[in-house]
């Protein structure tokens, strides 16, 4: 099950500029923000942690996003 809805995924296919999305396009997009998305919120709440505080803030995210480009 994932934690993404397909409408909101195929908005965000929409948003970009495509016309019609097949059902593997939401499905495989759905699977990589989701992946990429877990990896980033595991390296947010290393930071937070290493800042001494239990939240992780935007900022954090921020950060882990910054240095994986």
């Amino acid at each position: 099950m994932t934690e993404l809805s397909r409408a909101a995924v195929e908005r965000i296919l929409k948003n970009a500029g495509a016309g019609r999305v097949s059902d593997d396009a939401i499905t495989v997009l759905t699977e990589l923000m989701e992946e990429h998305g877990s990896f980033l919120a595991r390296e947010a709440k290393k930071m937070s942690e290493h800042a001494g505080r239990k939240t992780v803030r935007g900022a954090d995210i921020k950060m882990a996003a910054e240095m994986f480009k």
